[in-house]
Parts: structure tokens; sequence; C-alpha cells
């Protein structure tokens, strides 16, 4: 009787053996490996490894070294802004200025030529200095030295300008806030800033509060409306094509020749301001003398009168 429980034992769990070993013998799924294999992109060959990184097209890559240099630039001043833009406005006023130089030493020795085919005589002195002007060792080096304390001084407040000016007027229609920031920097910052530089132009040599003024006057309106010219298109581009961080060497670029402008119109202004005041001085001197030469008659005229 016990052997024949043993073997009913035996025989069910051979059952339950052979039931599990059934199920463990239904087909599985194929791994997720398998399949993701299938789509697994192309290995890239040494050619394909040779432009990552670079700008896509074969015909693109020999502009990468013209790319390097902006693309410092625009790591430079992610980590330090005012210290680039305080360097870059340095070497923009200085390189304005020195253009403006050779430029103006230019014009002076084709007027001293006109000059010269005209009264037909010239001092030679006069020509040595002029010629001595036209070298490195003959500019103006104070003059040089105004520019850079101007465009120093100038460098972190017109960089946070144009940084909240960036980020104000920002409406839905693209066209409109463009417009608006155009017009805004325009009317506000063009007319404070050519303010700022030939004021300081005119306090830096030396002049009084009444000379400044003049000079505002003379010189602000002829440059607002010439800006009117450029500037506006500059900024247009600016704002829409040129990424934030490379958004100030657009800018400085363009501000060499601009520079170079605002000094020539300075040192003109400046050269006939001089003049109207010598002619002023002389003529209020012509105009003592006269006076005190009728005082003297009548004085005389009453002397004899008198007698």
């Amino acid at each position: 009787m016990i052997h024949t429980q043993r073997a009913w034992a035996r025989a069910s769990l051979g059952r339950k053996t052979t039931y599990f070993r059934n199920n463990a013998t239904t087909p599985s799924p194929a791994p997720l490996s398998c399949r993701l294999t299938s789509t697994k992109p192309p290995v890239p060959t040494t050619g394909d490894a040779a432009t990552q990184g670079t700008i896509p097209g074969p015909s693109w890559v020999w502009l990468e070294p013209i790319y390097t240099p902006f693309r410092a630039y625009g790591r430079v001043q992610q980590r330090r802004p005012y210290a680039t833009q305080f360097i870059s406005s340095l070497v923009i006023y200085f390189i304005g200025d020195l253009v403006a130089q050779s430029i103006s030493g230019d014009t002076s020795s084709v007027s001293v030529k006109a000059v010269e085919n005209e009264s037909g005589a010239v001092v030679e002195a006069e020509k040595e200095e002029i010629q001595n002007g036209a070298d490195l060792a003959g500019r103006d080096w104070a003059r040089t030295g105004r520019a850079l304390v101007i465009g120093g001084l100038a460098a972190i407040p017109g960089y946070r300008w144009f940084l909240w000016l960036g980020n104000s007027f920002n409406y839905r229609s693209k066209m409109l806030s463009l417009t608006t920031k155009v017009v805004f920097n325009q009317v506000t910052f063009t007319p404070v800033f050519n303010s700022y530089f030939f004021g300081m132009q005119a306090l830096l040599t030396g002049s009084s509060l009444p000379e400044i003024w003049e000079r505002i006057q003379n010189t602000v309106p002829a440059s607002w409306v010439n800006s009117c010219k450029i500037w506006p298109a500059i900024t247009a581009f600016s704002f829409t094509f040129i990424p934030i961080q490379y958004r100030s060497i657009f800018g400085g670029v363009i501000a060499i020749g601009w520079q170079t402008y605002l000094s020539l119109l300075n040192q003109r202004v400046a050269a006939e301001e001089q003049v109207a005041h010598e002619h002023g001085h002389d003529h209020g001197i012509q105009d003592l003398k006269q006076s005190t030469r009728s005082e003297i008659e009548c004085s005389n005229e009453r002397e004899k009168a008198l007698a």
C-alpha cells in the first residue's frame, strides 16, 4: 500500500515536471539588442570623421581658419564680457584715430601743393614740417590718448545699452520689434553718444564750458544726420542675423570707419572754431584801437575848443 502511494506521487511529479518543461520550451521573443542593431547608423569613414566639428559640406572646410578667431572671441566674450569690451573699444578707437590722422596728413599735403601752385612760393621749413608730420613719429599722440580715454569710458555703458536694447521691445511681430529697436536707438543713444564724444574731445583739450557747448552745437547735428545713413541698417542686420556674442565685434569693425569720420569732423570743426576766434579777437583789438583813437581825438578837440 505504501509502495502504491509512492508510485502515484512519482507519476504526479513527473506530470508536473513535464508540464513546466513544456512551458519552458515555448519560443521566446527576440532580444532587444537584435532589433536595435538593424537601425544602427553606419560607422563614419575616415573622410567623414575628418569633417566632424566643422561646417557641413566638404566645400566649406577651407573657411575653418577664418571662423576660428571669431569662435575664440565668442568664448572669451562669454567668460569675460566686460574686459573683452574694454579692450576691443581701445583697439577700435586707436585704429580709428590713426586712420584719421593719416587722412588729415594727406589732406594737409594736398592743400600745401595747391597753395604752392597758386602763389608760386612756399617756405621750405613748412614743407619739411608737413613731411615729418606724415611719419609715425610726427603723429599727435596726445590726440590718440584722448581718443583712448573716450573709448575706454564709453565701452561698458555702450555694451550694457545694447544688451538692454536686445532684451527690450520684443513684440509678437518681429518687424515691429526690429523697427522699434532701431528707431529708439537712433533717437536716444546716437545723439547722446555723439554729444559725449565731441564734448569730451573739447574738454580734454582744455576748452571752457561755452566752447564745449559750441563744439556740440557745431558737430552733433551733422554727425546725427550722417549716422542715419549707416547705423539703422547695421543695427537691424545685427539684431536679425548676428548672435549676441558676436554683435560687438561686428559693430566694432564698422565703428572703425565711423570713429575715423567723427575724429575728422571734430578736427575740422575745431580748426574752424580756432580761426573764427582768432578773427574775432583781431576784430575786437581793432575795435578797441578805433575806440581809443576816437576818444583821443575827442579829447584833443575839447582841449582845442577850451584853448
